[in-house]
């Protein structure tokens, strides 16, 4: 076997998985968080190692049976859960999609759920951690968790 046979498949992998590790690092999940945050004049978030040790703790508590419940901890809170390598800044994408459930006239979801979007964008919650881990059951459970929280009753996100 040539050297060749034997490089370009290490080239591969390795430019591979550089690529599916940098679609979750924590600088794609805040820049998805601040181009949101941004179209509306909110400061940006910026990336705290506590928030993301709390949000990796509980989700490896989640990987028996990725159900999607909330940690009732003390932060603010985002999850999602996908099949597969379900990236970071796919789960953030995701929450997005409520934006036009929040109507900002009457601080109210117009329709389905907006609070994973309001969240996003809330002006006061300045700091955030995500992790993501690999369910039992194949698929991917994410979490962002938000500091201050937000989402709190009658006061608008931004």
């Amino acid at each position: 076997m040539s050297p060749c046979h034997v490089i370009l498949p290490i080239v591969l992998w390795v430019c591979t998985t550089t690529l599916t590790l940098a679609q979750s690092t924590p600088q794609d999940f805040v820049e998805v968080h601040n181009q949101a945050r941004a179209e509306l004049g909110v400061g940006p978030i910026s990336w705290n190692h506590t928030l993301q040790a709390y949000a990796q703790k509980y989700a490896n508590e989640r990987i028996p049976d990725c159900n999607l419940e909330h940690s009732m901890g003390p932060y603010g809170e985002n999850l999602a859960e996908g099949y597969g390598e379900m990236k970071g800044s796919d789960a953030v994408k995701f929450w997005l999609t409520e934006k036009p459930c929040y109507d900002y006239k009457s601080n109210s979801c117009v329709h389905d759920e907006c609070g994973h979007y309001t969240q996003i964008v809330w002006r006061n919650s300045v700091h955030l951690g995500c992790a993501r881990a690999k369910c039992n059951n194949g698929w991917m459970f994410v979490i962002c968790s938000y500091s201050p929280p937000g989402n709190i009753e009658g006061e608008r996100p931004y």
